[in-house]
């Protein structure tokens, strides 16, 4: 569902405070999180989608791993996970059991336990988790605390989205040895684990709304603005051309009007480039807000980790906005 849609229906869903809740609607944030002691705090979320690739084990990781990503975004460990299905009863069930052990895969690299699910019949395959961690509450990571000064970093490349469609359509090879799968197929664990080691003081993960999508959640949750420089940003290959051939999907135009008035960009920006700062992410990276001064050192400790990553702007006081140069 799009931003703006699924902002509307939000709207009208009442909420409830509780003392004991660190983390709920307010923010848009990527999980709720409920304090359970002062030593742990329970991060909870799901996600689920159709496919994105052909192959069934395949499809069953990137599923799992982009359900994972919200419990890396807040800084916590992935506890335990249980899968949801919708699944149509016409499909050879082969296909089924290749998705859930894809997903029961990508559970135990995260080193998260699988505890069961729920499965339906429907029209079209769909697959994830309902995923739940653990974190210290002195230690969780929001995306409302991005204070003036900080940098903008960002790991994994852009343009899965464009690449995903442009897989699909026959221009690009698909499979384990795509660079966009491999992106989907990689969990964000290695990142959040520095991120922690490092502390920072702000961190969404980049999927369905976008790079301006979630960043613009993370400058309206921190009362903040930012600043970005395309040119710093990492991109797949060929998803400029891509998207100037017209590859780009749906969500991205849904993404772009949903925040557009709260986006400027230098004069003359070029649509493609912003078809990608809008393009919607599966199982992307972290957007890590950090002070100046540890800036260098989360780089390079990412980079250690064989994490790619780089500095792509900056947060500065005023009201929430983006500001995109070249």
């Amino acid at each position: 569902m799009g931003p703006e849609t699924l902002s509307q229906v939000l709207r009208s869903v009442p909420t409830v405070t509780n003392e004991r809740e660190l983390v709920g609607l307010s923010t848009s944030d990527d999980a709720s999180v409920i304090k359970l002691n002062e030593k742990q705090a329970l991060i909870q979320s799901l996600d689920f989608f159709t496919p994105v690739v052909e192959d069934p084990y395949l499809f069953g990781q990137i599923a799992a791993a982009n359900a994972l990503s919200d419990i890396y975004a807040m800084g916590g460990e992935p506890l335990s996970a249980m899968n949801i299905v919708g699944f149509p009863p016409e499909l050879d069930t082969e296909i089924l059991e290749k998705i859930l052990q894809g997903g029961a895969d990508k559970v135990k690299e995260a080193g998260a336990i699988l505890a069961g699910g729920h499965t339906i019949e429907d029209e079209e395959t769909k697959y994830g988790l309902s995923a739940s961690g653990l974190v210290a509450p002195a230690d969780m990571v929001s995306n409302a605390g991005a204070e003036p000064g900080d940098k903008l970093v960002l790991t994994k490349p852009l343009g899965i989205g464009i690449a995903v469609t442009a897989i699909n359509g026959g221009l690009s090879p698909g499979g384990e040895n795509s660079p966009a799968i491999q992106e989907m197929l990689t969990l964000n664990k290695d990142a959040a684990e520095v991120m922690q080691k490092i502390g920072v003081n702000a961190a969404t993960d980049v999927t369905g709304f976008g790079l301006l999508g979630h960043l613009w959640e993370l400058v309206s949750a921190s009362g903040v603005q930012a600043v970005v420089n395309f040119s710093t940003i990492p991109l797949l290959s060929e998803v400029i051309e891509w998207a100037e051939m017209g590859l780009v999907p749906g969500g991205a135009y849904s993404n772009q009007e949903y925040i557009n008035e709260h986006i400027d960009f230098t004069a003359g920006f070029e649509e493609a480039k912003q078809n990608v700062l809008f393009d919607p992410q599966t199982s992307g990276g972290l957007l890590i807000s950090v002070t100046a001064d540890k800036a260098d050192k989360l780089e390079i400790a990412l980079q250690k980790k064989g994490v790619t990553s780089a500095i792509i702007g900056r947060i500065e006081s005023g009201e929430a906005a983006i500001k995109v140069k070249e």
